[in-house]
């Protein structure tokens, strides 16, 4: 099948840092900071709906990869905005750049792997596996 998505798709999402955004409440450390959990999720999440509409109806991707740097803490309170950059497309593989910024500057940043599926055949094969 071939899918529509060219280099250069690029997607944003914001965040306010919330308690249950922490290191703290994620488990991954002690304090009151927004956790390398939470910016991977968002990561994930932003690359994620920066495709989803231009898949075929039932298709989804599947996050398979990510290296990302945390390289300056963030307190509850605080805007978070990610970006992600579709770099590469080959065939049902992509590849993004994505990073994340608080009012202060740079957070995050790295490379994220997805993979294209229909959503119930993979499904499907999961049950049968099990």
């Amino acid at each position: 099948m071939e899918y529509n998505l060219q280099p250069g798709l690029k997607g944003t999402q914001m965040i306010t840092v919330g308690a249950s955004d922490t290191a703290s409440h994620y488990g991954s450390g002690l304090i009151e900071v927004f956790a390398t959990p939470a910016m991977v999720a968002l990561m994930e999440k932003t690359a994620q709906l920066s495709v989803q509409e231009h898949l075929p109806e039932g298709h989804i991707t599947l996050g398979t990869e990510i290296s990302v740097s945390h390289v300056k803490a963030t307190p509850v309170g605080s805007n978070v905005v990610c970006e992600s950059h579709l770099v590469s497309v080959d065939g049902k593989k992509l590849l993004f750049k994505v990073s994340a910024h608080d009012e202060k500057g740079l957070i995050g940043e790295g490379t994220h792997r997805r993979y294209i599926v229909e959503a119930s055949k993979f499904m499907e094969k999961l049950k049968q596996v099990q």
